[in-house]
């Protein structure tokens, strides 16, 4: 929605509880990552695990490697990733195209930058204890069927969830809306998100963008904002020059307990050590361990 915030009388505004700068880190030879969700703030960010900004040579990749409780998206900004698991499922995801994976009770795959050139974000999403051991599967959607909108100087890329009167399903377990927002200097949007649910903003580009309210300090690029209670999320770009471009990212909050240790995301560190134990023995989901 474009509209101003006054125009919905009974709508309470996020207010920004937290923003931080996510630094630039090497990971391993020619990887590039910034890990805008750490441990630290997991739990603030329930359903949410993890989202790492990416870019990799084509020296680099992350070789054949299980994963097990959870489901990711990956979002494919800049040049393409090369997609493998060990069930045969291959596919190469380009840019502005998405990746949905449920890693369930267990998938080993492998991923590779297709050109030199690449930039992308994977976001991991917590399973429900009761759903964590679900069959996996991927589902990739083309640029070209990501549906969009534009309004006075706004335009929206509608991921999952509902924006601009443009609605498209999410393929998580845990409902989730995942909107890429482009604001051309001057414009401002003021978007509807469940009032249960927890929500945050990852900036792309620009740096000044204005979150919750006109008088708000300005966030640049590579920040995370979270928001506090309320059902819509206000942002203005005060830059005369230039676009506003971020990602904002809302979940029903899980409420239960969750460990991540490495590639698993389990209920308790039992269950991460039996997952561990589970791929070592190439059992219970990673079967196709023994043919890696």
């Amino acid at each position: 929605m474009t509209m101003s915030p006054s125009s919905e009388d009974n709508r309470v505004t996020r207010q920004v509880i937290k923003n931080f700068f996510v630094k630039l880190q090497e990971e391993g030879e020619g990887a590039h990552v910034r890990n805008a969700i750490t441990e630290m703030d997991q739990k603030l960010l329930d359903p949410f695990v993890l989202l790492v900004e990416f870019s990799f040579s084509l020296s680099v990749g992350y070789p054949d490697h299980p994963h097990r409780g959870f489901e990711s998206l990956t979002y494919v900004l800049k040049g393409g990733i090369i997609h493998k698991d060990l069930k045969g499922h291959t596919s190469t995801i380009k840019a502005g195209d998405v990746q949905w994976m449920t890693a369930g009770r267990g998938i080993i795959h492998s991923e590779y930058p297709e050109q030199e050139v690449n930039n992308g974000l994977q976001l991991w999403i917590n399973l429900p204890s009761i759903h964590r051991m679900i069959e996996p599967k991927n589902l990739e959607l083309s640029s070209s069927e990501i549906q969009r909108a534009e309004e006075d100087g706004v335009e929206v890329k509608v991921i999952a969830g509902d924006s601009m009167g443009i609605k498209t399903p999410c393929h998580t377990t845990t409902p989730m809306m995942y909107l890429d927002f482009t604001l051309k200097p001057g414009s401002q949007t003021h978007q509807t998100v469940p009032e249960s649910w927890t929500a945050f903003a990852y900036i792309l580009e620009g740096d000044k963008g204005v979150f919750s309210s006109m008088s708000s300090s300005a966030i640049s690029a590579h920040q995370v904002v979270v928001f506090g209670p309320g059902d819509l999320v206000s942002v203005w770009n005060k830059s005369s020059s230039r676009s506003l471009r971020f990602l904002l990212i809302a979940g029903e909050p899980i409420g239960e307990p969750m460990v991540q240790s490495g590639p698993f995301v389990m209920s308790s560190q039992a269950e991460i050590d039996t997952a561990y134990e589970d791929y070592q023995n190439a059992k219970n989901g990673f079967e196709m361990a023994k043919s890696s």
